[in-house]
């Protein structure tokens, strides 16, 4: 019995197809063809199949060697448009959660900043004078030394 590695080794397209032509031209079994080259003999089975679909010999609805191909490069494609497509749906959420900041507020005139955002600007751009000040420092001792 043969050490098996783990890992599967690759082979070149170059030499499958030298040893898919090795089975069909010499009369040896593909098991026995197999343990001369050194690879596994259901690999080389399987090498020996798709060539069979790939000249047209397979069963139908088997997909050749080129069919493959495409559906995997469809595959990926695929999956890369569904990622870009939850990304956008993503920002599509969020711009819509900060539309819904920005939309105007009923009562309140409209103006480059709307809705709550509007109303904060106003509250936080006045700057306190020393007469308003003075009144809301009267308010709190009023408030203070008034009798409960």
């Amino acid at each position: 019995m043969g050490s098996k590695s783990n890992r599967s080794r690759r082979y070149t397209e170059e030499f499958k197809r030298d040893a898919v032509a090795l089975v069909r031209s010499s009369g040896k079994t593909v098991t026995e063809v197999a343990r001369q080259l050194g690879v596994s003999a259901e690999g080389l089975r399987n090498w020996v199949k798709q060539d069979a679909v790939d000249r047209g010999q397979g069963a139908p609805g088997e997909l050749t060697t080129a069919e493959r191909e495409e559906l995997r490069r469809l595959r990926r494609l695929a999956a890369e448009q569904a990622e870009t497509i939850e990304v956008l749906r993503k920002a599509a959420v969020f711009f819509a959660k900060e539309k819904q900041l920005l939309d105007p507020v009923p009562g309140m005139s409209s103006g480059s900043l709307q809705g709550p955002l509007r109303a904060l600007h106003q509250a936080f751009r006045r700057v306190p004078t020393r007469r308003s000040v003075g009144v809301i420092h009267r308010r709190s001792r009023q408030r203070r030394t008034r009798p409960v």
